[in-house]
């Protein structure tokens, strides 16, 4: 199947709106930011996290990973949604079944070890900052893809409301990873997740980190039971450590189970008596 540059347009343009909300949130992280890291995690965070971008971008890009688009231009006339017309009932129950399926991909990615091996790596950052949201393994990503594809099939939906979703949840993603915090926040986090509810989700502990899944809407955690209202004392994860790309990489492919073993085989040093 061919790119057609038409067709890449909207893409292209998406993606450079979804950039620029970026960017404005690094400005304001910088301006007042909710919790202050040290330079040197700031500093690895952001330099390992944009790294990490751009190379999963180019790696995706080599794949197809505008399959999604292009499965959606193929099939729009099937599916659950296929035979209302293209109106705003119809936007609204797409976005509505989409944000649903993240957050039950998110779900997954937590409870099944081997979807977890790949998404902790978005949990590995000892910061917490608007570039959290380009920390995802190039397979977490990249297995993504297949289900999306396999939901805008179910629910038969137009291309261009897919692009469309898909931007305001990159810039959600975005948003509720940056270091930022507002009056009312709290009050807005009971319709939509904030950075005040995605904090906890990057809890050290593993009891706070398994919650708050939602991507845009604040209701799927409601629902299911899984929301949690805490301030975490610490971020990130505490025997997985990545300070560069490469390690970042290769850390999917070493599970705690295979670290707390290793600490197990090195001998403890003993106390010195009297």
């Amino acid at each position: 199947m061919q790119n057609d540059p038409a067709n890449m347009l909207p893409s292209q343009i998406f993606f450079g709106i979804a950039i620029l909300a970026f960017i404005a949130l690094v400005v304001m992280e910088k301006l007042k930011p909710y919790r202050r890291f040290t330079n040197n995690i700031d500093k690895a965070s952001f330099v390992t996290n944009t790294t990490t971008f751009l190379f999963n971008n180019i790696i995706l890009t080599a794949l197809r990973a505008t399959s999604l688009f292009f499965v959606a231009q193929q099939f729009s006339s099937f599916g659950l949604l296929s035979g209302m017309g293209n109106n705003p009932v119809k936007w609204v129950f797409a976005f509505l079944l989409y944000d649903l399926a993240i957050y039950a991909w998110h779900v997954a990615s937590h409870k099944y070890e081997f979807l977890w091996r790949f998404h902790k790596v978005h949990h590995s950052d000892k910061s917490f900052n608007a570039s959290t949201g380009f920390r995802f393994h190039v397979f977490d990503l990249f297995l993504e893809i297949p289900y999306k594809c396999l939901f805008v099939i179910l629910i038969g939906v137009d291309a261009y409301l897919v692009l469309a979703i898909e931007t305001i949840q990159l810039f959600f993603i975005f948003f509720h990873h940056s270091n930022i915090t507002f009056n009312h926040e709290k009050q807005l986090s009971e319709y939509i997740i904030t950075p005040y509810l995605h904090r906890t989700h990057h809890s050290t502990l593993r009891s706070e980190h398994d919650s708050n899944y939602g991507i845009v809407l604040a209701f799927w955690d409601k629902l299911f039971d899984t929301r949690k209202e805490v301030v975490p004392e610490k971020i990130g994860l505490d025997i997985i450590v990545a300070e560069n790309f490469l390690q970042l990489f290769f850390l999917a492919f070493i599970t705690e189970r295979h670290i707390r073993k290793l600490l197990q085989i090195i001998p403890k040093g003993r106390k010195s008596s009297g």
